[in-house]
């Protein structure tokens, strides 16, 4: 598992205005820290559900290798999984142009601009 990588998690259960399912998830948790064998890793949960309003918090990925869809990522939305939550991946990876897209929407969502 790497930074920049597409898996399925496992959501459930979720919480009020908390994002659920099992679906696709980015991974955004630095290599070190995933390497090193921490026990749970950050990411970013995927929608079908294309929504271009919120697009300066949601990044676009289109359908390619094992991801079947296109897909935004739903930067609002972070979580944090134990390993076992995760079932088959990577589904794909992302480009260096949208983890850069990634990390500029996750800039704005924690004030770091």
């Amino acid at each position: 598992m790497k930074r920049g990588e597409i898996w399925v998690g496992n959501l459930n259960p979720n919480r009020g205005a908390e994002i659920g399912k099992v679906r696709p998830v980015l991974i955004v948790q630095e290599d070190q820290l995933t390497d090193a064998g921490s026990p749970t890793l950050v990411v970013l949960p995927l929608t079908t559900q294309i929504r271009p309003a919120l697009q300066h918090l949601r990044v676009l990925i289109r359908a390619r290798d094992r991801l079947r869809q296109d897909c935004q990522v739903m930067v609002d939305q972070p979580r944090t999984l134990d390993r076992s939550r995760f079932g088959e991946g990577p589904l794909t990876r992302l480009t260096p142009e949208e983890l850069a897209q990634v990390n500029q929407a996750l800039q704005v969502l924690l004030g770091l601009y």
